[in-house]
């Protein structure tokens, strides 16, 4: 089988759906590419490909299209990201636009004084010559629009129209009747065309437009703020230790192992590990988390994150784009260029749409030449070109997702892609892990009982060293306990975990084993006179295990998780959202059901062992019949966050657990849970909101251009007013979705 990889990149100059369109179909016949999708919302293209793609080809095809790809250059470190690069083309892009609207209204306002300057007698008379409309009309038309056929012939090249197609044809059909009917009046020549000029039409249309893309251009920027924001944390210099002396280098010049000195109230300026210092850091930008968290020798910093009170040094650990921060920038902006099932329906629409409206404007300009005027079948004809509205269409479910997106980030919950956060909003069930997850994944030790001849002292001293060898949790908690009482450890060897059981192995000359029932079953040790003891720490919460010396018991040893101050407080605002909340552990049956029972949570799935917990959910999916959601964190849930419709991983655990989810929640508070759940239904919300009234606006208008009203009411809908209508319902569709960054979650 084949390697396959993914990239997104970056694309410029797009102004509608039928260029997103336009794009991933060139790209698609490029050599090496699997798939390809386009989001005109994120202006990206997400690729899967084989080695085989070169991205010169990539380039090339990108560009016959009439467009830009931005590609990585792998080879500069200090190059600028794709992302930063067509943030300053869309800048230049959108100063450039300002200044040809600004131009084409004081030109067009001059060509409508000037038509109509009988009406309004303060016009200078050379304004209603119809040559210097004529030459008003020409520049507007041709160095103000030359994007417009630029782009249309891009189109027409490629055997494909967009929505410049429609006001390419529209304006010019109205600007060569009326430089027709000047050179016919011009030469003298007889015609029986009626002496209408449409040069304000053109004009006017061609300004409002443009106008309408400068506007939408300045709010779709508003919906990638939090990539903005995120990429604004980046420290711009470190204070690095070289050769027993400081230097204050740019963040590009920090390279890894590097010491790096960070004094209060400085940004951390890249990941790395304490070395020297104690203090608290501000890690409120990453995670949402407004208190500082206590850092010490050994522990992790991040860069971006703010240094509160004393300094420290640490070594350099992962720069550039390796940093966490940068990895959160990826993931959203993946997130963000990323499409919706729901986006689907419009995608398809918006493929037929430009053909379909060039045919209908023809038909209408027939029906009404037919049984009407030329006037009217001409005015009409062209308002259907003008006011109908793919763009609408496209933006509707990107703009959306771009901004809950970011919304999601600025809050430390990290989506995955759009439909991650499309089917977190259908979620009825919700299964969690309990150890980490509804508690702490700190336990301790709380009770060592002897049941045999050994001293307390003794069986602690053989299960810490039996679990030193160990990485579970639990085991942790049994040599931390140890090491407080100063237990001398002994070097066990032949050691070997049993998954879901305990562990085993020599401890000196002894044969020990730690662990549950069923490990002590299969090794033919008899426990059942001890099971009471077993009954009594497992009825409190606490998880016991027998210590068997030689074959024989001689301890039960309970340790205690403690539950997570939100927990229960998450669960039962979870369940008045009329979510079925299930929990998942490895813990006997007494003990699950104890913690269960102090959280509110009715449905246990005890003594589940870790290649079980993928299964579990799978059952769960099929006993309920809805969409279920699992909430983990260790490297045990990674097949459970997979099998889940919507894996939630904390972002305390595994790296392991957070890759396979679909959320990702960067601090272990639980609430967050219930906040990305109200987000997607919230941005889901308006991504229908968008739809219906970029669907009722072309279904209720079109008809209306084309002149159903006129037989009826002698209503004609002005090409004019079209335009604006056009303009208007873009920005109405970025302008709902912005709304989203006002929600408080």
């Amino acid at each position: 089988m084949r390697q396959t990889y993914k990239k997104s990149f970056p694309i410029a100059g797009m102004h509608c759906a039928s260029c997103a369109k336009l794009i991933e179909r060139n790209i698609s016949k490029v050599k090496g590419v699997i798939a390809t999708s386009v989001n005109y919302g994120s202006e990206v293209a997400n690729i899967e490909h084989t080695q085989e793609l070169q991205l010169d080809k990539l380039k090339d095809a990108v560009k016959s299209a009439g467009y830009t790809v931005i590609i990585e250059d792998e080879s500069n470190e200090k190059a600028k990201s794709p992302f930063e690069i067509k943030e300053e083309l869309k800048h230049l892009e959108i100063s450039d636009l300002q200044k040809k609207v600004i131009v084409s209204i004081v030109l067009s306002l001059l060509i409508l004084a000037g038509s109509f300057a009988k009406w309004l007698p303060l016009v200078p008379v050379f304004l209603a010559d119809k040559y210097v409309l004529l030459l008003l009309a020409t520049y507007v038309q041709f160095v103000i629009g030359k994007n417009l056929y630029k782009a249309t012939l891009s189109g027409l090249k490629n055997r494909s129209a967009n929505m410049d197609t429609l006001i390419a044809f529209g304006t010019t059909a109205a600007y060569l009747y009326s430089l027709l009917v000047v050179v016919l009046d011009t030469f003298a020549l007889k015609h029986a065309l009626p002496q209408t000029l449409y040069f304000d039409t053109s004009a006017v249309i061609i300004t409002l437009i443009l106008l309408g893309r400068y506007l939408e251009a300045r709010a779709k920027q508003n919906t990638s703020d939090a990539i903005k924001k995120l990429l604004g944390l980046q420290a711009k210099t470190a204070h690095v230790l070289r050769n027993g002396k400081e230097f204050d280098v740019a963040i590009e010049e920090v390279v890894v192992g590097d010491i790096i000195l960070v004094r209060p109230g400085e940004k951390i300026p890249v990941d790395g590990t304490i070395l020297e210092g104690i203090s608290a850091v501000d890690e409120s930008m990453i995670t949402g988390e407004s208190i500082p968290v206590d850092k010490m020798p050994g522990d992790n910093v991040i860069g971006a994150t703010i240094n509160k009170s004393g300094s420290f040094t640490f070594k350099t650990k992962k720069i550039g784009s390796d940093t966490f921060l940068a990895n959160i920038v990826k993931q959203v902006a993946d997130a963000q260029s990323s499409k919706a099932d729901i986006q689907r329906l419009a995608d398809i629409i918006s493929s037929y749409f430009v053909p379909t409206i060039l045919i209908l404007a023809v038909l209408t300009f027939v029906t009404w030449y037919v049984f009407g005027t030329f006037s009217i079948a001409f005015a009409n004809a062209i308002t259907v070109l003008i006011v109908a509205c793919p763009c609408a269409l496209g933006l509707a479910t990107p703009t959306a997702i771009m901004v809950g997106v970011g919304k999601a980030a600025q809050n430390g919950i990290l989506i995955k892609d759009a439909n991650s956060l499309e089917q977190a909003h259908k979620i009825k069930t919700i299964i969690f892990d309990k150890t980490g997850t509804l508690t702490s994944g700190k336990p301790i030790l709380t009770d060592v009982k002897v049941v045999g001849d050994s001293s307390k002292d003794k069986l602690l001293a053989f299960a810490a060293s039996i679990e030193s060898v160990s990485e579970h949790s639990l085991a942790e908690a049994v040599v931390a306990y140890a090491r407080k009482q100063k237990v001398k450890l002994i070097k066990a060897t032949n050691f070997q975990s049993y998954s879901g059981m305990g562990v085993g192995g020599m401890v000196g000359k002894t044969k020990v084993f730690l662990g549950n029932k069923k490990l002590m079953a299969e090794n033919n040790i008899a426990y059942q006179d001890y099971e009471k003891y077993l009954a009594q720490f497992e009825s409190s919460g606490k998880t016991a295990v027998f210590l068997a010396l030689h074959g024989k018991i001689e301890g039960i040893i309970a340790i205690a998780d403690t539950q997570k101050g939100s927990a229960k407080e998450v669960i039962q605002k979870l369940k008045k959202l009329g979510l079925k909340i299930w929990m998942i552990t490895g813990d006997a049956q007494r003990s699950a059901t104890a913690v269960a029972k102090s959280l509110g949570i009715t449905n246990v799935l005890s003594e589940v062992l870790p290649n079980q917990k993928a299964q579990k959910v799978k059952s769960i999916q099929d006993q309920e019949g809805s969409l279920v959601a699992f909430v983990g964190d260790g490297v045990n849930d990674a097949p459970a966050l997979a099998t889940a419709n919507v894996g939630i991983a904390m972002g305390t655990g595994t790296d392991v657990a957070i890759e396979t989810a679909n959320i990702t929640l960067l601090s272990g508070d639980l609430t967050k849970v219930e906040k990305a759940l109200y987000l997607s239904k919230k941005t889901m919300a308006v991504v229908k909101q968008n739809l219906f009234w970029a669907f009722f606006y072309n279904i209720a208008l079109i008809p209306l251009a084309m002149g159903v009203l006129y037989p009826i009411t002698g209503f004609v809908f002005d090409p004019m007013f079209a335009a604006f209508a056009m303009a208007a319902s873009s920005l109405s569709v970025v302008g709902n979705s912005l709304r989203l960054k006002a929600f408080r979650i």
